[in-house]
């Protein structure tokens, strides 16, 4: 956020690839978070390696955002892991957040939580392969004569701590004196940016890659009308919060929910909408018609005390989506930097 000075999540609600791929691309610039909904997307490709997610994925490390899969899952604890982490979209794969509504009680965390934790511990590091064939010089490598025949030894790197179950360890290769074959084995984080070698250079300045700690929303409170999302569910979120720190990032909520001091949950908002450039900006701004109502960044980041607005329809169906994805940015970061100034 500090670095791209945007606190603002595109929510791109869109029915085809090319459009997901095209938004995310043209207001990557401008958004810290991009919001999906995988199961909106028509003809969604679920390769894991050059499928939409994985398409998705080079273009957050592009532009410096994170992807949320706006999943509100609701169910059972076995069946929330099991969508999370299986299944065709495997989501776990590509997003680097998602969200739950909590109204089936806490387990549902709980399993998220967990789901996460063994994800991560399975996917934390990768062996890397390297052969490559050459003409030996003496002055590159040991060698031993030994009836005649002519030995290289060559040392592997050394493994990272808490691999057990890899072993590194020196072994012989042979060779003869026109040529020599060396296989080495080495181990990086599977999230290394050389995991993608031709897009290895193609990432933002300044901002690391996203670790492989994902991170869980609750849905606290909504902005729709008429809601049944009650002051106790919202207090049972909080609570859940606080017990999977480690794993919940925050909320989407309608206004901060941080009331201790050890409290550092960010707050995701939607139902935020500028009024047009030419009129008054904190003009009262009308509902969508189906139960949606909007307020200004001044009124969500600033009064409210949201971190990030989410913001959809108002710049997916601009005349220009991408100059008004900037104003929404520039308001809202001017919001956030006057509260937090104060």
């Amino acid at each position: 956020m500090t670095i791209k000075q945007s606190n603002l999540c595109l929510s791109a609600d869109v029915s085809t690839t090319n459009q997901l791929l095209h938004l995310a691309d043209a207001i990557g610039p401008s958004i810290v978070v991009l919001k999906t909904h995988y199961d909106l997307i028509t003809n969604w490709d679920y390769s894991p390696t050059s499928g939409t997610g994985a398409k998705l994925a080079r273009l957050a490390r592009r532009h410096g955002f994170l992807i949320f899969e706006d999943r509100k899952f609701g169910d059972i604890g076995n069946t929330v892991q099991l969508q999370y982490v299986e299944g065709t979209a495997r989501i776990i794969e590509w997003s680097h957040i998602t969200n739950v509504n909590m109204i089936p009680g806490k387990a549902v965390v709980d399993s998220l939580a967990d789901a996460a934790v063994r994800w991560r511990e399975r996917k934390r590091y990768e062996v890397k392969t390297d052969i490559s064939v050459g003409t030996p010089r003496a002055e590159s490598v040991d060698s031993d004569t030994e009836d005649g025949i002519e030995t290289t030894r060559k040392t592997s790197i050394p493994e990272p701590q808490g691999l057990d179950a890899y072993r590194a360890a020196s072994v012989g290769r042979k060779a003869s004196i026109v040529s020599i074959t060396t296989v080495s084995q080495h181990f990086e984080p599977a999230n290394s940016p050389r995991s993608y070698d031709e897009f290895s250079e193609d990432v933002f300045p300044g901002i690391e890659e996203a670790p492989l700690e994902r991170g869980l929303l609750i849905l606290a409170q909504m902005s729709s009308k008429g809601n049944f999302m009650t002051g106790e569910y919202t207090r049972a979120c909080v609570e859940s919060a606080r017990e999977h720190r480690g794993y919940v990032m925050g909320f989407i909520s309608q206004e901060t929910l941080n009331e201790e001091p050890e409290d550092q949950f960010l707050s995701m908002t939607p139902g935020c909408q500028l009024p047009p450039e030419d009129s008054d900006s904190d003009a009262e701004i009308e509902g969508d018609g189906k139960g949606q109502q909007y307020n200004t960044p001044k009124k969500l980041v600033g009064l409210m005390g949201n971190d990030i607005i989410i913001v959809g329809r108002g710049i997916i169906k601009a005349a220009n989506p991408r100059a008004e994805a900037e104003r929404y940015r520039r308001s809202a970061w001017a919001a956030y930097e006057e509260r937090i100034a104060a």
